[in-house]
Parts: structure tokens; C-alpha cells; sequence
């Protein structure tokens, strides 16, 4: 008797890590896409540096805090509400 051990696992966890990898991007494009524009200078002054997103602007927090009527939520709630639904995609394979 023999048996074959197929390992599945390992390409399944290498997929995930793969996608997991893309996320800062996906989440930082999240964010711009939530950040109010009146003279575009929120979205420029945005930046991803490694997996952190930086609002380089002196007026982010009123921002965030819900100041814009564009962006009632801020932007870092919604951000973190797209992370939590694309990292449950992701463990469920998609």
C-alpha cells in the first residue's frame, strides 16, 4: 500500500501571501479614493511609503474626522472597513 500526499496547502498559503502582498496598494488606493477633493491637494500630498499611508497635509485629522461633506466617514474608517472585507476575500480564496 502507498500513499500520496499532494501538498495543495502550500500553493493555497503562497496565493494568499501573494495577495496579501498587494493590499497596502489596494488600501492606499482606497483611501485617495475617499479623500475629499476641492483643489486636489489631500490626494496629491498622499503617499504610500512601505505599507503605511501618509496624509502629508496639515488638515488631514479635521478630514478624517469627518469635516467634508465628501467624505462624511473620513477616510480611514472606510479604508479599514475595505481591508476587513478584502482580507476575508482573500481567506476565502477569492
Amino acid at each position: 500500500m502507498s500513499v500520496t500526499i499532494k501538498n495543495s496547502i502550500s500553493k493555497s498559503i503562497n496565493g494568499m501571501l501573494q495577495k496579501i502582498d498587494k493590499l497596502p496598494r489596494e488600501a492606499y488606493q482606497e483611501f485617495v479614493k475617499d479623500t475629499p477633493i476641492r483643489s486636489g491637494n489631500a490626494r496629491r500630498k498622499t503617499k504610500l511609503s512601505g505599507n503605511k499611508i501618509i496624509a502629508g497635509y496639515n488638515y488631514a485629522q479635521k478630514l478624517d474626522e469627518g469635516f467634508s461633506k465628501q467624505a462624511p466617514d473620513g477616510m480611514t474608517k472606510p479604508t479599514e472597513e475595505f481591508i476587513k472585507k478584502r482580507m476575508t476575500q482573500i481567506i476565502k480564496g477569492k
